[in-house]
């Protein structure tokens, strides 16, 4: 098999080997704070299903002080920039740093302005189960929300002064750079209803572009695009073909299409990719971050945190989940007798502050965690650096990515018997837009004494922070209650 180009997992041997790297990068990260730690990973010898409890240490050694959890950030990301590798079209292999600013394409993109169609919107409103829900209505769902433990309170409050400050969705003074442009998760369908301008990024894909372009003419506001120099701009059917740039494979390229892009960026990253792929794009896109990041010091970043990984969170939010596992005695115990002790474990134990909520999915695998966890040390590190960070923990939502994996599909129609909402992609994408709004508006939001504090500000985790048992000890249940509902 010809050897992948791009971005590319470091050689082990002969092999690109995938669990040889997140072995390598969680140890590096732990190394200088939990040395234990640090070993126990690097001597795992089964990293696709061991790999669970070091990422959860991850996070339990950052909590000793703020300088810990930044000293795992930082020396994760320094770690996986160090290892990864870029292979260009020929075989060169270099480093990501070299690659950034090296010879590519001889002619970048050039871009191509599409200005929306429609009416541009300044009350701000939210589609929910066929209703689009403003003023009063909506702060009534918002706090419906919050005593159901869907959201935390300072999600609800964040959201509310985007209610209360309809001006703030004029966001005509920066360019909202999407990266996967056409993601369902991503802000782009807002952005654009609000009047704002989109710098759009996603692969050469025809049908994808066509979607995109559509919604740009919908809304009222203006869509950049990288288009191949030989493009037509008639007429959208060509534009859809000459759109696209590849990230992974023609980062240079992307780069230098960027650095052209005038005015105050804001760099979202909203990019997915199945299996190990996803750690590579995931790395180009930090690569171009960090670029950014020191040529344009006001750059301003975005990210979305899946809610399926390991976070501390508030006190508050353990009381909550005591008071339920309380209220459910008889129930909880029949079904713990009948497992044999496998099942509904609880969620925290009694008065942790904080609680540490491991909602790591196995299905999901390492390469996923991995992916995500970089976002998070990208965003504390540079937080930590004076930029502006946007960087939210967003519901478990019925993506298109999701629901190919069977068993999530069913755990996600069973995961209501468990007080878990899962939303559908206009409402988290609406949602997750607001916020960005508000972090924008108010400079990435309260200044917090820890990373984990300002990882927990204004989650939309669904509910799984707040629910009486460990999600992954009520996951099978989960599954055989869905099953029906998946098939559906």
């Amino acid at each position: 098999m010809a050897d992948p180009t791009g971005v590319v997992f470091p050689r082990t041997g002969e092999r690109r080997s995938t669990s040889a790297l997140g072995r390598a990068v969680v140890a590096d990260a732990l190394r200088g704070v939990d040395p234990v730690g640090a070993r126990a990973a690097a001597h795992e010898t089964d990293w696709r299903h061991g790999y669970l409890v070091h990422f959860r240490r991850l996070v339990e050694a950052g909590l000793l002080s703020r300088d810990a959890a930044l000293t795992i950030a930082r020396d994760g990301l320094a770690s996986l920039h160090a290892r990864m590798r870029y292979v260009d079209a020929e075989g060169r292999e270099t480093g990501l740093a070299d690659a950034v600013t090296g010879p590519d394409d001889p002619e970048p993109p050039r871009t191509a302005t599409v200005t929306g169609q429609g009416a541009v919107e300044r009350e701000f409103s939210v589609p929910y189960r066929g209703r689009r829900l403003r003023g009063d209505e909506l702060r009534r769902r918002l706090d419906d929300w919050v005593a159901a433990g869907v959201v935390e309170p300072s999600c609800a409050q964040a959201v509310s002064a985007v209610l209360a400050n309809p001006d703030w969705l004029d966001l005509r003074d920066q360019r909202i750079v999407v990266l996967g442009a056409g993601a369902e998760m991503g802000p782009l369908p807002s952005v654009l209803r609000w009047g704002g301008d989109v710098v759009a990024v996603d692969l050469p894909r025809p049908e994808l572009w066509r979607r995109v372009l559509a919604a740009a003419r919908r809304y009222g506001g203006r869509l950049h695009l990288p288009v191949h120099p030989d493009t037509a701009t008639g007429d959208d059917d060509a534009l859809a073909r000459g759109a696209g740039v590849d990230l992974l494979h023609h980062l240079p390229q992307v780069t230098r299409w960027l650095d052209g892009v005038e005015g105050r960026l804001v760099l979202g990253n909203y990019v997915y990719a199945d299996g190990a792929t996803n750690v590579r794009v995931a790395m180009a896109v930090d690569a171009l971050t960090d670029h950014l990041g020191r040529h344009r010091p006001d750059v301003a970043l975005a990210f979305l945190a899946t809610p399926t990984d390991v976070f501390a969170v508030p006190g508050d939010a353990v009381a909550h989940a005591d008071r339920g596992f309380a209220r459910r005695g008889m129930a909880r115990r029949a079904l713990r007798v009948a497992s044999g002790g496998r099942l509904l474990h609880r969620n925290y134990p009694p008065d942790a502050d904080p609680g540490i909520n491991d909602s790591l999915v196995p299905q999901q695998g390492p390469n996923y965690a991995l992916a995500k966890r970089l976002q998070r040390w990208r965003a504390g590190a540079a937080r930590a650096a004076g930029a502006t960070v946007s960087f939210h923990v967003a519901p478990p939502t019925r993506t298109r990515s999701v629901l190919r994996n069977r068993a999530l599909a069913a755990a996600y129609a069973g995961a209501h018997r468990f007080g878990i909402e899962v939303f559908d992609p206009a409402t988290s994408n609406t949602l997750m837009a607001a916020l960005l709004v508000h972090d924008l508006r108010t400079g990435g939001g309260p200044a917090h004494e820890h990373p984990w504090q300002d990882e927990a500000y204004a989650a939309a985790h669904g509910g799984l922070w707040r629910v009486p048992y460990a999600p992954r000890s009520a996951l099978g249940l989960a599954v055989l209650l869905g099953l029906g509902g998946a098939r559906t």
